[in-house]
């Protein structure tokens, strides 16, 4: 098979070669080019952090981290998520682990949501990917938080305990630290860097091939430009360390539709939506990410208005 394919390129070499050097295709691949150059040191940072801190530190910590009132430590473990580097590949499972060791659903939710957004090392790949708008990063920052702790205080209001299946047991338990660190490292690594891939190339094809005047006019609408690159978030699926990259290609749309792109795309998307299944249940997924979705874009919108 890999032969004939070979043998395929080989023969199509010419016709290849001259669709590449098409004016259109060649701009493809300098956004495409573009983007996962800059993402990918973010992203295998953020991987190889979160990893260090899914294997290295023991859940137990964050048991006796945190206040005993859940209402308190919804904020605590929200806030947490700006020290504690981890992308939302590794997010779900410590989660996972903090509900198993008692730690409040509540709290452990707010967890899931923020670090993945707030982190350090996100927020640095969102400075490097807006140089000339700090704001966007100070108000990543603050819509994170708030749609996170928002979350966390729903559920302790409004949330069922038969909602929330127990998780099971996290796949490195059992495991040497090292190996555990390297096989979660090697995962997240491939299976992050595919989104990735994917995420550079809808970029990359929203900017070179789709009409300029379609964009302006999906732009021109406050309320269409920020839903749609809500769902685009969602869809993509692109991990928190790259995403900013991706958002900051898509200069035809506004700031604040753009914030709402890296606001709702480490809260729920495509796989995290799959994992929160596996993890806590499909009952649970189905009422946690629609409710996610439609505070994260809310949040957004305000915060956009008010520091954008």
């Amino acid at each position: 098979m890999l032969t004939m394919l070979l043998l395929l390129a080989l023969l199509m070499q010419g016709p290849i070669r001259g669709l590449l050097s098409t004016p259109v295709m060649q701009s493809w691949m300098t956004v495409f080019v573009a983007v996962v150059v800059q993402a990918l040191p973010f992203l295998v940072l953020g991987v190889m952090l979160s990893a260090a801190i899914a294997v290295f530190v023991p859940a137990s910590f964050f048991a006796r981290a945190l206040p005993k009132r859940p209402a308190l430590a919804v904020p605590v473990a929200g806030a947490a998520g700006a020290v504690l580097p981890g992308c939302e590949c590794a997010s779900v499972p410590v989660a996972g682990a903090l509900v198993r060791r008692g730690v409040a659903p509540a709290a452990a939710l707010a967890f899931l949501l923020s670090a993945p957004a707030i982190n350090p090392i996100v927020l640095t790949a969102t400075a490097v990917a807006f140089p000339n708008n700090p704001e966007m990063v100070l108000a990543r920052f603050v819509a994170s938080l708030l749609v996170a702790c928002a979350m966390g205080w729903l559920w302790l209001r409004l949330g069922r305990s038969d909602w929330l299946r127990p998780p099971a047991r996290a796949s490195y338990e059992g495991q040497g630290r090292g190996a555990a660190f390297w096989g979660s490292v090697r995962h997240d690594v491939m299976h992050a860097g595919g989104f990735l891939v994917v995420g550079a190339m809808a970029a990359a094809t929203l900017k070179a091939v789709v009409p300029e005047e379609w964009l302006r006019a999906a732009a021109g609408n406050p309320f269409v430009s920020v839903l749609a690159l809500a769902v685009l978030a969602v869809l993509l699926s692109i991990c928190s360390e790259a995403d900013a990259f991706v958002a900051a290609s898509l200069s035809q749309f506004s700031l604040t539709a753009r914030l709402a792109f890296l606001v709702v795309g480490p809260m729920i998307d495509l796989k995290l939506f799959a994992m929160q299944a596996g993890t806590f249940g499909r009952g649970f997924a189905l009422r946690f990410a629609p409710a996610t979705f439609v505070l994260a874009v809310l949040v957004s919108v305000l915060t956009g208005a008010v520091l954008l």
